[in-house]
């Protein structure tokens, strides 16, 4: 927790460096800890404790802008550290476009508690949490004779973070988080080694599932025994709720303000446009108690607010900070997404499956890319091949490619069974009609 004290330390930080020359500060005061344990094989493999404190030091001086961080908190170093520094801002090129958002977009407080740190973290034992971990190695381990390699691994972070400006934002925030992680190796066929996971992550250590991790990524590996290649062709395809993200995540980036400032989008000048399909109603809903994600305002102190970002398909806002506003002389809206919820239907994975005639699983992307300007993409994928909504062929080294604007108005259902763990919550989806490449 960040202390009254150090509060008032970064207080003290901003306004001496208003009176040493700056023209606007910015001081943000960060303060966490962590602690991981690894398992490999039933042994101790890796154990990790840290705690850090943090100040970082944004100066805007004479038109040019410099953000400096230190962890000695101490105010005679700081004197020097921020003098310093701000002769080192007055060398770099000018760059007028830096300032500080307008005081009247900032968030002023007010709101519920968002209830995102367990106030428990403190009271959990190191043995319960080595012995986490021990138990989901144990779950794989020597449960399959052809187990080669089994590991876990039990985290937990909490972290605050205080944060002021000289034009009249306070703020802080803090949050905490665990996490189970159990992978496996296994001996294939030939010199094939498949390999997989399943974790469970929570904000609240009661929330988490402790039992059947390791048990559940022994169940995902054994299902790859028999990977091949199938024709190439044109499939209904269906990403499960661990990938479906993945496809997501280049049109987010489409959407960020440096993306479009840069001309580096295949959404540039698509506002208020149909760009996807009737299934993409797209949703910022950052105030959900008690969900990873959740804030007031975002890293500039700006206030958030719950906001469409498609919907039919219908591009309804791009993601920009005072930055690239000012950059591309329009207005801002806010930095980044908080919490992503996509319009569910009412299907899980199961059924999904069971509506697919000829299609694939994808259950995992490894390697490939999307090219940022034009949205045309190629990645490599493993899953299973369905015929007669039931998985028959467990499959690999195939590729997937087309365009994401294409892909996404090939949408065609949208699951119900989003990973609570994650702030982006996409469920399992189903395209169809899209390009596979095997044999």
């Amino acid at each position: 927790m960040i202390t009254n004290d150090n509060k008032k330390l970064a207080q003290w930080a901003m306004e001496y460096a208003l009176k040493n020359g700056c023209q606007a500060s910015k001081v943000s005061l960060y303060s966490g800890s962590s602690t991981s344990f690894e398992i490999r094989d039933m042994k101790i493999d890796r154990l990790h404790q840290a705690s850090e404190n943090s100040l970082v030091v944004q100066l805007f001086v004479d038109g040019r802008f410099g953000s400096f961080s230190t962890n000695r908190l101490d105010k005679q170093e700081l004197e020097k550290f921020i003098k310093d520094n701000i002769d080192a801002t007055r060398f770099l090129a000018e760059d007028k476009d830096r300032t500080l958002p307008d005081e009247s977009r900032y968030y002023k407080g007010g709101k519920p508690d968002l209830q995102l740190i367990d106030p428990n973290f403190d009271n959990i034992q190191p043995d319960d949490k080595k012995n986490l971990a021990l138990k989901t190695c144990e779950e794989m381990m020597g449960k399959d004779e052809r187990v080669i390699s089994a590991s876990a691994s039990y985290g937990d972070e909490k972290d605050f973070k205080y944060m002021i400006t000289s034009n009249g934002f306070e703020g802080e925030t803090s949050a905490s988080s665990f996490s189970l992680v159990g992978s496996v190796s296994i001996k294939g066929e030939g010199e094939a080694r498949p390999e997989s996971y399943w974790y469970d992550s929570a904000l609240y250590y009661d929330q988490m599932i402790k039992e059947g991790i390791g048990t559940k990524a022994l169940e995902r590996v054994l299902r790859k025994l028999g990977q091949k290649k199938t024709k190439s062709g044109r499939y209904d395809m269906i990403v499960d709720n661990m990938n479906s993200a993945r496809l997501l995540s280049p049109v987010m980036d489409a959407i960020d303000g440096a993306s479009i400032q840069q001309k580096n989008s295949f959404l540039i000048d698509k506002l208020n446009q149909k760009v996807l399909g009737d299934k993409v109603t797209l949703k910022d809903e950052p105030h959900l108690i008690k969900t990873p994600g959740a804030r007031y305002f975002d890293n500039e102190g700006v206030a958030t607010q719950p906001m469409s970002i498609f919907e039919g398909g219908v591009l309804k806002t791009y993601f920009i900070d005072t930055y690239r506003a000012n950059k591309m002389g329009i207005a801002p809206t806010i930095s980044s997404a908080s919490i992503l919820t996509i319009d569910m239907g009412d299907k899980d994975l199961e059924a999904l499956i069971a509506g697919v005639n000829k299609g694939i699983l994808v259950t995992g992307f490894n390697g490939g890319n999307c090219n940022s300007t034009t949205g045309d993409f190629s990645y490599g994928i493993e899953g299973f091949l369905i015929e007669g909504g039931k998985m028959v062929q467990p499959i690999s080294e195939m590729n997937v490619t087309g365009n994401m604007l294409t892909l996404w108005n090939q949408l065609v259902e949208v699951g119900n069974d989003p990973r609570q763990s994650s702030s982006w919550r996409i469920p399992s989806l189903h395209f169809e009609g899209i390009d596979f490449s095997g044999l």
